[in-house]
């Protein structure tokens, strides 16, 4: 029985997530991804510090396609700063990779500095702006939540 309750609460959860996603304008998406992005590394992190390194892996690979997703979506002629945020979405992805089959905790500390203070500017930048209103139809399924 506890474990008909544990996926009947799991399915909800997913529900409720995925109804999160498809309703969250494009600036909370954008926050929503980074800090999936952020919890992907921090948890592959600790596995890789636990030498468990399945869930290193899996944790690494997801924190891929985010950052994957994030540069396919990026218009880098959009402002003056989308060359350099595809080129450090590039390093970072290729440290990720690196960091996986190298089984390196160094590479995925590395992602972290260089990853969090983009997720908090992206965050603070979110806050300034007015509410909006109309929601980004996503198009993949990253877990974010």
């Amino acid at each position: 029985m506890t474990m008909t309750m544990n996926a009947g609460a799991q399915a909800q959860r997913a529900r409720y997530n995925r109804e999160a996603i498809l309703s969250a304008t494009p600036v909370r998406l954008l926050t929503m991804l980074y800090d999936r992005l952020l919890l992907d590394l921090n948890r592959a992190e600790v596995a890789q510090e636990g030498q468990d390194w399945q869930v290193a892996s899996n944790n690494l690979i997801h924190a891929q396609a985010i950052v994957s997703e994030l540069s396919t979506s990026l218009n880098i002629d959009a402002w003056d700063g989308g060359e350099g945020l595809f080129a450090l979405y590039t390093y970072v992805s290729t440290a990720m990779m690196g960091a996986n089959t190298n089984r390196d905790p160094a590479r995925t500390r590395e992602c972290i500095a260089l990853l969090e203070p983009l997720r908090q500017t992206w965050h603070e930048a979110a806050e300034m702006l007015p509410a909006q209103t109309a929601p980004m139809r996503a198009g993949g399924d990253l877990g974010i939540g």
